[in-house]
């Protein structure tokens, strides 16, 4: 998912034109955008929707953040959702392996009640914000925690605000941004980049982007529509990168042949973490549609 546009549970009306986006992902907000008195309301409409032919025939990743586990809605989120089919969960103020699992047995518990939906899909993915200080030091056991966990993905302004840390000091961001991707990278899962709150300000919105990109991130949060052409095409394998991996692939194949372990491409020394980085590249190149898989 190079972009995820993120759409209010509480704004019904604006589920089918986020539908009809550019936006690889479509990211539902039942937690910090709906007011407590329009909790219930919500859920309803979101799960009313998700059944709808248009949300089960579209190929927009349908994610979904629920409320923190610790709050009273949490359990109603997880058999709505579970029950309506979404895809992934996006489950926010996680601090420890052991709420994941938690998270991850509720989840496994209402899949056994609602498999016979038609609109069901299993398994249901969880996808773990890193937002607080202890979530970003834990962040590779949070990732680790249970077999469902398909990423992490930054907040910083929940991780930043409460501690007055300027968010336009880059090297705070650099090294938030470095340490959860490593812990990801480690874990072998997906690492996000999350939301940039200057709707107005679409150079910081790219060159933020372009940060997470250069750190091995998958894609990044888009809370207005105006930023999801941005995320499209920073985390798009540009054409010089398919071209290049087109040949680091051919010639990786002729150097099995002939028992080669490194070679050399355009002047560069390739071995096998290069090897399958391009690899990487050609898939996401033949998921978007830009080269035609063999």
């Amino acid at each position: 998912m190079r972009s995820k546009l993120f759409v209010p549970a509480s704004r019904p009306e604006l589920f089918l034109k986020a539908l009809q986006s550019q936006a690889d992902g479509l990211s539902f907000d039942l937690e910090d955008s709906v007011r407590e008195d329009k909790k219930s309301d919500a859920r309803n409409a979101l799960a009313e929707f998700l059944k709808t032919r248009e949300a089960i025939a579209s190929k927009k990743v349908m994610i979904a953040r629920v409320n923190s586990m610790d709050s009273q809605h949490f359990l109603a989120d997880i058999a709505a959702l579970v029950e309506s089919g979404i895809q992934i969960i996006n489950l926010p103020k996680a601090e420890t392996g052991e709420a994941v699992a938690t998270a991850a047995k509720i989840i496994s518990d209402a899949e056994n009640k609602y498999q016979i939906q038609p609109h069901y899909q299993r398994p249901v993915r969880l996808l773990i914000n890193i937002e607080t200080p202890k979530s970003l030091r834990l962040a590779h056991e949070l990732a680790c925690a249970d077999s469902r966990v398909m990423g992490l993905q930054l907040g910083l302004g929940d991780l930043f605000e409460p501690y007055a840390i300027d968010r336009t000091q880059v090297v705070a961001v650099e090294q938030a941004m470095f340490l959860m991707a490593m812990a990801a990278h480690e874990a072998g899962v997906a690492a996000f980049d999350g939301a940039y709150a200057n709707i107005a300000d679409k150079t910081g919105y790219e060159l933020e982007a372009k940060l997470s990109h250069s750190l091995g991130y998958l894609g990044k949060s888009c809370i207005h529509p105006s930023q999801i052409d941005i995320a499209n095409a920073v985390f798009r394998p540009s054409d010089e990168d398919i071209t290049f991996s087109l040949k680091v692939v051919e010639a990786e194949s002729q150097a099995q042949k002939n028992s080669v372990g490194a070679f050399v491409v355009d002047g560069k020394m390739i071995d096998p973490p290069f090897a399958n980085r391009a690899k990487a590249i050609l898939t996401m190149a033949e998921q978007l549609g830009l080269i035609n898989g063999k």
